[in-house]
């Protein structure tokens, strides 16, 4: 498995990872692998003691992951690592990294050159959506203020 970290938080290898429904029975894990189409809310009683959650995309066109990773960063204040792993393209690095998402598990395809994804992140340096990170961007009128 080959990680590529897409912000400042350093990628951490783990060696058990569980699926939603197996955490409850497994109070030694850190690690927790979310399905596209499970509820980050089911996370919250276990988020305290998680080092890392997975958020699967099982087709690049499934945005469900984005949504899941903001709902752990602005809702559920999951301060962890968030990885993607799956059906992802570098196009993508930036918005997941705005999402909230920290690296991801490189595709063993053509999108797995790192070259590529670094060439992405830096592509753009401003963006119109809000973020999760405290960031600077362009809001009404096109001026540059500081995001809340």
């Amino acid at each position: 498995m080959k990680l590529f970290e897409l912000g400042e938080r350093t990628a951490q290898v783990h060696n058990v990872l569980v699926t939603v429904a197996e955490l409850a029975d497994r109070d030694d894990v850190r690690a927790v692998l979310l399905e596209s189409a499970d509820d980050p809310a089911l996370l919250r009683p276990y988020l305290n003691r998680l080092d890392l959650v997975v958020l699967r995309f099982p087709i690049f066109r499934d945005g469900r992951g984005f949504t899941q990773a903001r709902e752990l960063r602005e809702y559920l204040r999951f301060s962890g690592e968030i990885r993607a792993e799956g059906h992802i393209l570098p196009d993508q690095a930036a918005f997941l990294r705005r999402c909230g998402v920290d690296s991801v598990v490189l595709p063993k395809n053509g999108n797995g050159d790192p070259g590529l994804w670094e060439k992405q992140l830096r592509q753009f340096p401003m963006a119109y959506q809000r973020s999760v990170l405290p960031e600077r961007g362009i809001g009404p009128g096109l001026r540059v203020e500081e995001a809340p």
